[in-house]
């Protein structure tokens, strides 16, 4: 099962509804890492070090070129949250350890690409 890290940012009733759905699920926010106000490459660091998945509502605070990138997963404001909690717990059980090192993905999941090609260090075929 993936690892999780909740931006600080992040809706606090999405992390809640994970662990309700299921409770082995491994998710941790950021602010209880002792992290709370910390800058994105900090957060990214940490991530990266704990081997940890990191889920956030805002991707450009987050991808920055030469910093560790543990894997980012991206949920839009705009979706509805039992969605994005499905979404997040498939993620979680089905997905190998270390699957999503240098990805990024969002949510609705329909767009996956590496971090050069989100961060627009190279261009998507």
């Amino acid at each position: 099962m993936v690892r999780l890290a909740a931006d600080e940012n992040f809706n606090y009733v999405i992390v809640r509804c994970i662990l309700r759905r299921n409770s082995e699920v491994d998710i941790v926010r950021i602010q209880d890492a002792g992290l709370s106000g910390a800058g994105d490459p900090a957060v990214l660091e940490w991530a990266a070090r704990e081997e940890r998945v990191l889920l956030t509502h805002d991707v450009t605070t987050v991808i920055q070129a030469g910093n560790p990138m543990p894997g980012v997963f991206e949920v839009s404001r705009t979706v509805f949250i039992g969605l994005a909690i499905d979404e997040i717990l498939l993620i979680a059980e089905y997905s190998l350890e270390g699957e999503w090192e240098g990805r990024f993905a969002t949510a609705p999941v329909g767009y996956t690409a590496d971090f050069a090609s989100k961060a627009g260090m190279i261009s998507s075929p």
